[in-house]
């Protein structure tokens, strides 16, 4: 094993973000969550005590004789912001004045860069246009994750949760942000990174990055594994396997959705846009690991193939 290679990847100025997020975002999560449990043990704790109720409230730490009732702002908040940015800024001084730009020479259109990556936070597109053609890669899915952002707050009608961390309920929703953005840009950020190697192939850590190495792959659509030649049955075969793909993964989300007697009451509460639209991103969330699937243990490029896209 090449640990050197390793060595030299993760001490790249470019890769130095990406070696903190392996760190910084487990423990945030851990950190949040440890948070939500303390508050969800205290929730249980006050309904099943209605005395207890009366006196605290969905904190951790309730108030206690002697406490201040009311903290201002200054000095209080304004002090601890300070600081905070004091050892923010100390920290990008000796950054910068430890770690050289990753400044390179002039563009020379002659001699192409292997790999070819773009910054680390466009890894995770880089990566997907393995996966997908670029309008998919490039422009519907990331339009999708914004879009999706911008319509969490009027599809999400649990009025629980607000103010105070929680897990308990708030299930759903965490589960959801954590698989589409630790399990899937995250990890295919760090992917981009630490795994894509030379004609981005595939190495796994301490592997050496051979500029010389191929790879003999064959990749196949999805029609040619059952033998369809013609245009029009492509066409009509992959369109009947994606609707096929979209009505099961639908049908996965509605049970996981009303799996609890607390999630059915949320969507009870939703109208039938709103669910709708839930379906619509969730089951596109779920696009991007099925054909990740596909394309490295089936080795299959696409499924559904037109004259005028692929998928």
């Amino acid at each position: 094993m090449d640990w050197h290679q390793l060595w030299v990847i993760i001490s790249t100025p470019d890769n130095v973000p990406i070696v903190g997020l392996v760190f910084l975002v487990p423990f945030y999560i851990w950190y949040g969550l440890r948070q939500g449990f303390a508050n969800d043990r205290l929730i249980a704790q006050l309904e099943a005590d209605p005395e207890m109720a009366k006196t605290h409230h969905r904190k951790t730490q309730p108030y206690k004789s002697g406490w201040a009732k009311e903290l201002h702002v200054w000095p209080f908040l304004l002090r601890m912001e300070f600081l905070a940015a004091l050892v923010v800024t100390v920290i990008l001084m000796v950054w910068s004045i430890t770690l050289n730009a990753p400044l390179e020479e002039p563009a020379n259109p002659s001699l192409t860069m292997n790999p070819a990556k773009a910054p680390w936070y466009f890894l995770g597109l880089q990566e997907m246009l393995v996966y997908f053609d670029p309008w998919m890669a490039g422009v519907i899915l990331p339009t999708l994750i914004v879009v999706g952002l911008m319509a969490i707050p009027y599809l999400d009608t649990n009025p629980l949760g607000c103010g105070y961390y929680t897990f308990k309920q708030r299930k759903y929703a965490i589960l959801t942000f954590l698989f589409g953005f630790v399990g899937l840009w995250v990890a295919m950020v760090i992917i981009g990174t630490f795994i894509r190697g030379p004609g981005w192939m595939w190495f796994w850590p301490g592997q050496t990055w051979d500029h010389n190495r191929l790879i003999f792959e064959t990749n196949r659509d999805l029609h040619e594994l059952v033998g369809i030649t013609g245009a029009w049955g492509q066409g009509i075969f992959g369109a009947l396997t994606v609707g096929l793909y979209f009505a099961v993964a639908g049908w996965v989300v509605h049970k996981l959705f009303t799996l609890t007697e607390f999630n059915r009451k949320i969507y009870a509460r939703m109208t039938l846009l709103q669910y709708l639209t839930l379906q619509m991103l969730l089951t596109t969330m779920m696009l991007l690991p099925a054909k990740i699937l596909l394309r490295l243990v089936f080795r299959i490029k696409y499924v559904w193939v037109t004259p005028w896209f692929n998928i």
